[in-house]
Order: C-alpha cells, then sequence, then structure tokens
C-alpha cells in the first residue's frame, strides 16, 4: 500500500490544480472533487461487493437508494 493517504493524495491534486490555473478563477471546486472521488469510490466498493447494491450501500454507510441515485449519476448502471 501506498505511504500517501487519501487526504495527502487529495491535498496534492488540488494544489496541483490550482498551480496549472494560475491566475484564472476557479470556481464549483466541491462539486469537482466530489464528482471525481466519487465514482472511484463507487466502482471500488461495488466491485468489492461483488455487485450487490445493498451490501456496498452498507460498506458506504448510505441508503441503497441514494447509492442507486449515485450509481445512475455515474452511468454505472
Amino acid at each position: 500500500m501506498s505511504k500517501e493517504s487519501i487526504q495527502e493524495v487529495v491535498q496534492k491534486s488540488l494544489e496541483e490544480y490550482f498551480n496549472d490555473l494560475g491566475e484564472q478563477p476557479a470556481s464549483n471546486i466541491y462539486d469537482m472533487v466530489v464528482m471525481t472521488v466519487e465514482r472511484p469510490i463507487l466502482e471500488v466498493v461495488m466491485g468489492r461487493a461483488d455487485g450487490n447494491q445493498s451490501q456496498a450501500a452498507q460498506m458506504l454507510g448510505i441508503n441503497r437508494n441514494t447509492l442507486r441515485k449515485k450509481l445512475q449519476e455515474h452511468g454505472l448502471l
């Protein structure tokens, strides 16, 4: 396993993002990060749950209906 924590990876990525922006204004960063991180979370957890949405929802600590909505938003259904 990597020595870097998820938090450190996200922080470094955001710092690089701002550096790449330069003087351009940033917007919708929260939504951008959530959408970017959410898809791989869903993919990995669904894989670990062998596609079982109830089990995946339990692993994520969310309602199964919420999971279905997020899977649909990311085109994973």
